[in-house]
């Protein structure tokens, strides 16, 4: 019961791939905890250390991402829900509850399908609904719209500097800075790189526009808690994404066995890093209410 505040560095081997994850410690049931796309294990080191109050654990990065290794390879479902199983087996124990941000979600389902006894309960942070052949006519506007910013040539003090005025506003942080600038690597010259690479993030979205989340839903065995975020002034344009957000969370409830929607108000999709403690008390909440089992 009490608060883990600095986490252990840790790495293990799966198929060869060396894999980073921050251990928070804690005790009880495990929890794993997966970033999104061009994300890192940091986006969670806000929520870690309220769940280690009650729970057993870790952030992983995920391939090409972080401190993980980055293959130039592998960036389908089935090998990337592949690494998170190695992970869980490694670990041993009881099965986790896998909580998913963005595209963490979308890897979460994956792994829930391809090995029900491995994954005791699943959370969705504003994610595991991604169907991004719903959204695209074909793939390669779909990566086109999603590729990542070019960040040659860019500071790592003026970024750093840019990051830090915008966020005052949100309700977030100090420590957000530090969670963004992990994203990044510093190189020589002080500019930045991305962790991802922009081929692998490429072939990550090729990989999500062949995913079909709502293909897997009814095969899912474990008690889903779906979490999508959302805000109140929004323009013409986000309120038509929100109407089909709702009808996207919707269609998961109505199709997943066992499922429960708490919707996130006046939040950002990076909501683990706005408002920690919300997410946090309501994974633990849910836990010990016993949604999970």
């Amino acid at each position: 019961m009490t608060q883990v505040s600095i986490p252990k560095e840790e790495w293990t081997t799966v198929d060869g791939l060396s894999f980073h994850y921050r251990d928070w410690g804690g005790s009880g049931q495990p929890v794993l905890l997966l970033h999104g796309l061009a994300s890192t294990c940091h986006i969670w080191d806000l929520v870690a250390p309220i769940l280690a109050q009650d729970h057993s654990v870790i952030a992983l990065d995920e391939r090409g991402h972080g401190e993980t290794d980055k293959p130039n390879e592998g960036y389908d479902f089935a090998s990337v829900s592949n690494d998170v199983l190695g992970v869980i087996a490694q670990r041993g124990g009881p099965a986790p509850i896998v909580v998913g941000h963005s595209w963490g979600g979308s890897v979460a389902l994956e792994v829930a399908v391809r090995a029900p006894e491995a994954v005791k309960g699943m959370v969705w942070v504003d994610g595991g609904m991604i169907n991004v052949s719903a959204r695209y006519s074909n793939v390669e506007d779909a990566k086109l719209e999603m590729s990542p910013p070019d960040f040659s040539g860019v500071r790592a003090d003026g970024f750093l500097e840019r990051v830090r005025s915008r966020r005052p506003g949100n309700g977030m942080s100090p420590e957000v800075a530090d969670i963004v600038m992990a994203n990044f690597e510093i190189l020589e010259d002080q500019t930045i790189r991305a962790r991802l690479s922009r081929a692998n993030h490429l072939r990550i979205i090729e990989s999500l526009w062949e995913h079909r989340p709502q293909d897997l839903y009814q095969r899912v065995q474990c008690p889903v808690l779906i979490m999508p975020a959302r805000q109140k002034n929004m323009d013409q344009a986000t309120q038509e994404r929100g109407q089909n957000r709702i009808m996207s969370v919707d269609q998961a409830a109505e199709l997943l066995p066992a499922s429960k929607v708490v919707w996130l108000e006046d939040s950002i999709h990076d909501v683990p890093i706005q408002r920690p403690e919300l997410v946090a008390d309501l994974i633990k909440s849910h836990i010990a209410e016993g949604f999970f089992g």
